[in-house]
């Protein structure tokens, strides 16, 4: 194979490395960028998976190393984020680095839980990761958000702890891996993709930031995957 099975094990890197640059952002009160960089990680994640099943490279250390990149560009930077941008507050402004916590928690069951090898049980860490920078760069943005995030002390730390209980419930979740496109095993992909459509129409038409769009459709994706999912139990 050559040169080419480092191939994914270098994207992996890459997303350590955007997790790094994120997290250093974040801690300047750089939350713009800190997402722009958790963005970055996203994207590197996604491509080193596709670069392993193109080349065949798949190997241990390239799992093994994924976990790690994750926990920093997911897990640390996303925590981090949130516990720069809070107003001063006591103990509850360490709330939120328990995401750091709750990501490892997440990764490492995920590493081991053989049902999750098509979807997933419990919130994604990247999904968490670009709820937390979508909301906090729309701050930056909307002073009026900013405002509500910051007249209470328990705002952010109480958003923190639902997101840790997302991570590691058992509330299945799907992934984007289509078998096929019949409706009677994608209703819950359909009906997401049919709201992400009518999101994005409707926030850009207003003009709104593009960071709104992207924490509505994470939200969306929660939402979907609970209402799916009791409607499935029942």
């Amino acid at each position: 194979m050559g040169i080419t099975r480092h191939i994914p094990n270098t994207i992996t890197s890459l997303n350590l490395l955007s997790g790094c640059f994120a997290t250093v952002y974040a801690l300047n009160g750089n939350f713009k960028c800190a997402f722009l960089f958790i963005i970055a990680g996203a994207v590197f994640d996604f491509c080193d998976g596709l670069a392993a099943r193109a080349l065949k490279a798949y190997s241990p250390m390239g799992k093994e190393l994924d976990s790690l990149a994750d926990m920093v560009t997911f897990g640390v930077a996303p925590a981090m984020i949130l516990y720069r941008f809070q107003a001063e507050s006591g103990f509850l402004i360490y709330l939120p680095l328990l995401i750091a916590v709750f990501s490892g928690l997440r990764l490492a069951k995920f590493n081991i839980d053989t049902r999750q090898s098509e979807n997933f049980i419990g919130l994604a860490t990247p999904s968490c990761a670009l709820i937390c920078g979508s909301l906090i760069y729309a701050a930056e943005t909307y002073p009026q958000l900013a405002g509500f995030l910051t007249a209470y002390s328990y705002i952010v730390p109480m958003l923190a702890l639902v997101l840790c209980y997302l991570l590691v419930c058992e509330i299945p979740m799907f992934s984007f891996k289509f078998k096929s496109l019949k409706w009677k095993n994608n209703q819950a992909r359909f009906t997401f993709l049919g709201l992400v459509a009518i999101l994005g129409i409707a926030i850009l038409a207003a003009g709104l930031n593009w960071s709104l769009l992207v924490l509505a459709i994470f939200i969306s994706y929660i939402l979907v995957n609970i209402i799916t999912g009791t409607i499935c139990r029942h």
